[in-house]
């Protein structure tokens, strides 16, 4: 009998052949595909150290930077808009105060809901819902007459756009370096001195050319114009963390990052009295026009790009963040206690570029310092997020407090410099001691 006669006159045999192949070839298909969702899924709980460079790096910096330049660059050009709404609305200094208290408020407060949303995961859809709140701020305030009604378009309505963009951003810029966070992180805040430039200029020159409704358009397409870069460019690098809490109290247990915490609100508490009130400053005691006392915020904003980027510098490659921080701070408040003592115009802009440096350079310091307490990458969103609504709270209060002073004190401003300045000298000490729990008594630690 012939093979192929053999293998007909078992067909059971060949049935328990075929089977045991099938079987075969489906355990390896399986083993394979198994092996394949397993190193998917490890490649996603690990996408390894941060690239510290590269093109999609650097590109989540520039998308930081415009976002740092659409909102503080326009919340440090305050003073401009305080200036105007004092006379525009017909309210006291301290009430026109409130609308720019606000909006940096709900910037840093809902910092700790965002951030966490973002390391879950939802960072495209909080900065979609972001970019659309800022842009709307504008528009409805360009159309806004009353008190009420600027409060809500550029205080509530920006802020909370601000607040859906500054954190996440920055949390997200944090995840892409290492070596050069510092640095990166410097370049992001440096934002803040472009806009600090753009925002007052095209106010100052518009406001009087075309009036305040079609300022503020013009204002609100610069702002379309950034988010519109940001939403193309910005790409989360992280996995996303879904469990865990909206707040990681235990982080207070850590003795750093609570005397950090509480320097902090008493460094912010007064380092936005001179942004401000710079203008009505110049105005009421140097006699400047109110147009020349614009040109202050100009020079404050615009020596912001040495502040922003010098000290990030020195703190990569020499310092580190924490001991720069300190420096700076130091500085600004010092130059608080100084402007007590300015009367000519010539002194008053030597401190201006003065305080300008140091101010902003603790600005563009603070969230590198914050982002270097922070190891676990996973949860930097939401370490950034807590301390920024501790700070929320202080920028919250610190202008209308001393704007009240103001008032106290017969519309001279004594009361409200020396309250600023010791606010931030009591925020340095703190600091240091921060510093200290983490280095002890040694003074010449990177850190």
């Amino acid at each position: 009998m012939t093979e192929k006669g053999d293998i007909e006159a078992y067909p059971e045999v060949v049935n328990t052949i075929n089977k045991e192949t099938i079987n075969k070839e489906t355990i390896k298909e399986r083993c394979l595909r198994v092996l394949s969702r397993t190193k998917s899924a490890a490649s996603l709980k690990d996408p390894g150290p941060p690239p510290d460079g590269g093109v999609l790096a650097w590109m989540q910096v520039l998308s930081g930077h415009l976002v740092v330049l659409i909102t503080w660059g326009c919340m440090n050009s305050f003073g401009v808009f305080q200036t105007y709404y004092v006379d525009f609305l017909g309210r006291s200094v301290s009430d026109v105060s409130w609308i720019g208290s606000i909006q940096v408020f709900l910037t840093f407060f809902i910092g700790t809901f965002t951030g966490r949303l973002t390391d879950a995961g939802y960072f495209r859809p909080v900065l979609i819902f972001g970019s659309v709140f800022s842009v709307l701020g504008f528009f409805m305030a360009s159309i806004s007459t009353q008190y009420w009604q600027i409060f809500l378009a550029q205080g509530v309505c920006c802020g909370l756009g601000n607040g859906f963009l500054f954190c996440p951003m920055l949390a997200i810029v944090s995840t892409y370096f290492s070596e050069r966070k510092s640095l990166a992180v410097g370049i992001c805040a440096c934002g803040g001195a472009t806009g600090g430039l753009i925002f007052p200029a095209v106010a100052q020159q518009l406001i009087l050319a075309v009036g305040y409704g079609w300022t503020m358009r013009a204002l609100g397409f610069i702002t379309l114009a950034c988010v519109a870069i940001c939403n193309i460019l910005a790409r989360s690098r992280v996995p996303p963390r879904r469990t865990g809490p909206i707040l990681e109290l235990a982080a207070f247990t850590e003795l750093p990052y609570t005397f950090f915490a509480i320097g902090m609100f008493l460094v912010f508490w007064g380092i936005y009295f001179a942004p401000y009130f710079l203008g009505s400053i110049g105005v009421a005691v140097i006699n400047m026009a109110e147009k020349e006392s614009i040109n202050l915020l100009l020079v404050l904003n615009g020596v912001g790009i040495i502040g922003r980027t010098v000290p990030a510098y020195v703190a990569n490659h020499y310092a580190g963040p924490m001991n720069t921080l300190l420096l700076v701070t130091m500085a600004a408040a010092i130059c608080s206690y100084a402007m007590v003592g300015i009367t000519s115009k010539g002194g008053f802009y030597a401190w201006t570029v003065v305080y300008g440096i140091a101010g902003n350079a603790f600005l563009g310091m603070f969230p590198v310092a914050l982002s270097s307490l922070t190891a676990d990458l996973s949860k930097a969103g939401v370490r950034m997020g807590m301390i920024f609504t501790i700070v929320s709270f202080a920028v919250l209060t610190g202008p209308p407090i001393t704007g009240v002073l103001i008032i106290r004190d017969h519309g001279r401003y004594l009361y409200a410099q020396v309250f600023a300045a010791s606010a931030m000298l009591l925020g340095v000490f703190l600091t240091c001691g921060a510093r200290f729990v983490v280095t002890g008594r040694v003074l010449f630690y990177k850190i």
